[in-house]
């Protein structure tokens, strides 16, 4: 199942601590630039399916993917490739970094974990 999540819905899960993934799909450059709190870096490119798969081996665990901003596609090319994958639970979170950053909330900065 894939859907969507809002700024709102994000921000609870991670200030609750729930247990889910949070994946940026960007290059690890725009990554290391700032990131999501807690977020890991997997870009869509064409290891994206052997990399998602060693960095979230439980498919049944929920991921929340996202990129740049409303414009950038790469969160739902990941979604939908996960879809394929097997992945349950994969919601997509449109506004992505520079939409969260936007509205005043907290990132990090450096590179994958």
């Amino acid at each position: 199942m894939a859907g969507f999540i809002t700024t709102d819905e994000l921000k609870k899960k991670i200030d609750d601590k729930e247990n889910f993934i949070l994946v940026e799909v960007l290059g690890p450059e725009t990554f290391a630039e700032f990131h999501l709190p807690g977020a890991i870096n997997v870009p869509v490119d064409d290891t994206f399916e052997a990399n998602i798969q060693a960095k979230v081996p439980d498919k049944n665990m929920p991921v929340v993917v996202y990129c740049r901003d409303i414009e950038c596609h790469a969160s739902a090319k990941a979604t939908k490739r996960m879809e394929l994958l097997g992945y349950a639970t994969v919601f997509e979170y449109h506004n992505g970094k520079e939409g969260w950053k936007a509205m005043g909330l907290p990132t990090e900065v450096g590179p994958s974990k």
